[in-house]
């Protein structure tokens, strides 16, 4: 693959069927990568009706067709790194829709390497 169409954000086999499980429940939802307050810096999933994209959100990509969004302030901190969402055993966010089914979802990530991070396309702010 061209290191421009590197996706800021993937996800594991595991990840998009969990997702699919979910999106039985709840078949619109989003997701925001956590700032690290009360559910640590967990990749949170919402109803997509019940979550308000900040003006500074940041649109890194999406994963099994839900979007996923980042603050503004943490997408400059990760603004050369891959995010891969995994899932892993235990209990979701408080609020978000992985809570209660003894699995969660989880960020891991990967620095883009020499040619890849230059030729990035930038991330597209939600207005």
């Amino acid at each position: 693959m061209p290191p421009a169409d590197q996706p800021r954000v993937i996800a594991t086999e595991a990840a998009l069927d969990f997702l699919a499980e979910i999106r039985q429940d709840h078949p619109d939802i989003l997701f925001h990568q956590s700032g690290g307050c009360c559910d640590g810096s967990s990749p949170m999933c919402y109803p997509a009706s019940e979550y308000r994209v900040g003006e500074t959100d940041v649109k890194l990509g999406e994963i099994g067709g839900v979007p996923f969004y980042i603050s503004g302030s943490q997408y400059a901190v990760w603004a050369h790194t891959q995010l891969i969402i995994d899932v892993v055993p235990g209990r979701g966010g408080m609020f978000s829709l992985d809570n209660g089914r003894e699995r969660r979802f989880l960020t891991r990530s990967r620095l883009f390497s020499g040619g890849e991070a230059c030729p990035l396309p930038p991330a597209v702010a939600q207005s």
